[in-house]
């Protein structure tokens, strides 16, 4: 498998015309021989909670929430509770899965070593814990991963976080997951980071793993 993806690269997107756009793509995949698309962006701050997640892990009111600016959607990707913000890389793979692909584990794995070789390359050791998505350094979470699949047509994601304010995952307990914390690219190499740099490193990584031709913004 060779197929062509487009890549778009927003500065920032609201998450409400995110889901629209993923939407779009993923129907018109189904139904009209659409292109892949990998979609990368910044949202402003928003927390996204995940089809069977529990509430309680929101621990601040929604008037309080919003007080702060801070954006709550109810979304049909997997996963519990997670915050996005400025600072944090977010992609949006639509793509359709076939043949061999057609393995959730496996693409969950997939869109994890593209984190992994990533990071790697900014001199960062990421690993997996075994039984938790994402990516960690150490105990503390760097990359939180939620998808949907729908007649094997991937949507929703990863968040990498690069160089976001993570007292906003004080709001939350990310992912449900209350016994380790969470880190970024900036913490970690104690220094400033562009996520357009980090979106032109993951993009070659994405194309590698997935076996694809990436075209559009960033692609050399």
């Amino acid at each position: 498998m060779n197929q062509e993806v487009n890549v778009t690269c927003y500065n920032f997107l609201d998450y409400k015309t995110a889901l629209d756009i993923q939407e779009r793509a993923v129907k018109g995949i189904q139904h009209e021989n659409f292109p892949e698309q990998l979609y990368l962006l910044q949202h402003n701050h928003v927390i996204t909670l995940g089809r069977g997640g529990n509430p309680l892990n929101l621990l601040i009111d929604r008037e309080s929430l919003k007080a702060r600016g801070v954006e709550f959607f109810e979304t049909g990707r997997g996963g519990d509770i997670t915050y996005h913000g400025p600072g944090q890389l977010v992609g949006y793979p639509i793509l359709q899965l076939s043949g061999v692909e057609k393995d959730v584990r496996k693409y969950l794995n997939s869109i994890e070593e593209v984190l992994i070789r990533t990071l790697k390359d900014f001199e960062i050791a990421a690993s997996r814990i075994p039984g938790l998505t994402g990516v960690w350094v150490g105990d503390n979470k760097i990359a939180a991963i939620g998808v949907r699949l729908s007649r094997w047509v991937t949507s929703h994601g990863f968040a990498l976080n690069v160089g976001p304010d993570l007292g906003y995952f004080q709001l939350i307990t990310p992912c449900g997951i209350s016994d380790k914390g969470v880190t970024s690219m900036e913490v970690v190499l104690n220094r400033k980071i562009e996520v357009t740099e980090v979106a032109r490193v993951l993009i070659k990584h994405f194309g590698d793993v997935f076996k694809r031709t990436l075209k559009g913004d960033y692609v050399n």
